[in-house]
């Protein structure tokens, strides 16, 4: 018996790293987008941030993104290659040189000792509205959302600091909330980049760890 409950203790401890893992992907969320940022802004590209929601970090080595035509592939997230539990990450169009720009932009060129900066060379996202749709290495889609036409001024980001996924964004950001605020240098710019606050999302780890508790207090007990 206790062999076997040996057993079913490694097994449980092996599902829990193995939804854990698959949990950790589901909690990637898509919580900013500035479609406008390439046509409105000295910036001159499009932006948008990711956030892991959940408490495990997230290797997002060879993820993707692609606007509405939903094309895996089509522009690779590059200069970060993991998400922690709770971080957040922007990623920005353009080279390599960019993020730097979006800093001074934002930031007047010293950004927050916690914020993290990607980007990718990729397709336009359309003031008229548009899609970000994000993919793993496999290609499987991992966060999506959509949005309707932008704003005329002041430019404010689509906020989704609620983390919805798969659906419609239509809140804009607003100055003090959800930690927006108007960039360092250009007053008509209104963003939170990298200042969502996550909310882990701990249902499935919960349940696991309560079953793997029953199974060693069951093999504790046998000992005894």
């Amino acid at each position: 018996m206790h062999k076997i409950l040996t057993k079913a203790v490694a097994a449980a401890a092996v599902t829990l790293l193995a939804v854990g893992a698959s949990a950790a992907h589901a909690d990637v969320r898509i919580t900013e987008i500035a479609p406008w940022s390439s046509g409105n802004s000295s910036l001159g590209q499009d932006w948008f941030e990711l956030t892991n929601t959940g408490a495990s970090a997230v290797d997002i080595t060879h993820w993707s993104w692609d606007d509405d035509s939903q094309n895996p592939g089509t522009a690779l997230l590059e200069g970060v290659t993991s998400l922690g539990a709770g971080q957040s990450v922007v990623f920005v169009d353009g080279g390599a040189s960019v993020p730097a720009d979006f800093v001074n932009l934002w930031f007047g060129g010293a950004a927050p000792a916690n914020f993290v900066i990607g980007y990718y060379d990729g397709p336009g996202l359309s003031t008229g509205g548009d899609e970000v749709n994000v993919y793993d290495a496999s290609n499987v889609l991992q966060a999506s959302l959509n949005f309707g036409a932008s704003p005329t001024g002041p430019y404010a980001t689509f906020d989704n600091a609620a983390g919805l996924d798969g659906t419609s964004v239509s809140q804009l950001s607003a100055v003090s909330v959800n930690g927006a605020f108007i960039a360092a240098n250009d007053i008509n710019e209104i963003g939170s980049p990298g200042a969502v606050a996550a909310v882990p999302e701990p249902e499935s780890y919960a349940m696991l760890l309560a079953g793997l508790g029953m199974i060693g207090a069951m093999a504790r007990k046998r000992r005894a």
